[in-house]
């Protein structure tokens, strides 16, 4: 055979190879259009096996508030959707029917648990006690001085620093203001109201012209802020700014601010979830600034904690994650659409 021929045959084989490759990928095509790639399979059947069928329980401090059902409404919303059992209890404010709300909880074994604290100290045996029976223990917005498995929620000590350094912008050295400022707590013992006093704390300290004229808690009562407020405005008409730890709360302190008819002197801050009744707030002109942490991410975070978790296959208890949501300003420049989330129907 010449090596033309050879050549030639060559060719003839290349090109008919190629043909044959090119027919057959049609075939190849309709074969993973009916099977799916064996990878997404794969990962979506451990992603099931470490879900399905698992159970969630959820305790907040109460029901009934924008905070505490955005966070449940996003958890069963999606915990339903992964094809696990959501489960909730009440405790309607009361720290003893939320402390035996837990016992039982915790008693009935679920996966994984997800609690509100309503101070630092209250429920801590008992959240230990159930990571080591094996239960998956997420903490919510406040912690404990108990490390679970996972936190998720607003950095407190940064939330009290930026709405001191926004306060110190209004009130402080060269504003030509008062520079008194009234402190709205919520619990004294709850982790938002310590950490936040901290960090608000920590930068006042570095202006001299700020004098804190009133820290008192409200318990995160709005009726009680409005009392405590309108003896501090008829105290110090001068007042030049008012900080309250949660915006349901500050709303009543705003209220005695307007009626003293100070609205437009006194800087009122807040702290929140970001609901449409903190967007309110703020274009009707009782909120000068909210400070949102967005409940609706939060929800969404904690089911990301317990994909984690639960996915991991590790022990209760052997980390501790810790999941933080970024505080975003909301003035009247933005406090509408996707900033202020829609409140649950009834």
């Amino acid at each position: 055979m010449t090596k033309t021929t050879t050549t030639k045959t060559t060719r003839t084989w290349t090109i008919l190879l190629a043909g044959a490759a090119l027919a057959a990928l049609p075939l190849l095509a309709n074969a993973q259009e009916e099977s799916g790639t064996k990878t997404a399979r794969e990962l979506r059947t451990a992603y099931d096996k470490a879900l399905q069928g698992k159970t969630i329980a959820y305790l907040p401090i109460a029901l009934g508030v924008p905070l505490a059902d955005e966070w449940g409404r996003v958890v069963k919303e999606e915990a339903e959707w992964r094809g696990m059992k959501y489960i909730v209890r009440d405790p309607n404010n009361n720290p003893s029917a939320m402390q035996q709300a837990l016992t039982a909880l915790v008693d009935q074994k679920p996966d994984v648990l997800i609690v509100q604290n309503p101070s630092v100290t209250l429920l801590m045996k008992d959240l230990k006690r159930a990571e080591s029976q094996g239960t998956h223990v997420i903490q919510i917005n406040m912690a404990s001085n108990y490390k679970s498995s996972a936190f998720v929620g607003a950095d407190w000590h940064e939330v009290g620093k930026m709405l001191a350094t926004d306060v110190v912008k209004q009130c402080g050295t060269g504003s030509g203001k008062s520079g008194k400022v009234q402190i709205v707590q919520g619990e004294l013992t709850a982790a938002a109201s310590v950490d936040q006093v901290g960090g608000i704390m920590e930068v006042f300290k570095q202006d001299s012209t700020i004098k804190v004229v009133s820290n008192q808690a409200a318990n995160w009562d709005a009726n009680t802020a409005l009392n405590v407020t309108a003896t501090v405005i008829q105290q110090h008409p001068d007042l030049c700014a008012s900080i309250g730890f949660w915006g349901i709360m500050e709303s009543g302190a705003a209220q005695a601010i307007r009626n003293a008819g100070k609205i437009d002197q006194v800087k009122v801050y807040a702290s929140g979830e970001g609901s449409q009744l903190d967007c309110d707030q703020v274009n009707q002109g009782n909120f000068f600034k909210f400070l949102s942490y967005k409940a609706s991410e939060q929800g969404h975070d904690l089911m990301m904690a317990a994909e984690t978790l639960l996915e991991s296959g590790e022990k209760p208890g052997s980390r501790n994650l810790e999941y933080y949501t970024q505080p975003i300003w909301v003035d009247k420049t933005n406090a509408s659409g996707a900033n202020c989330f829609a409140l649950p129907k009834k």
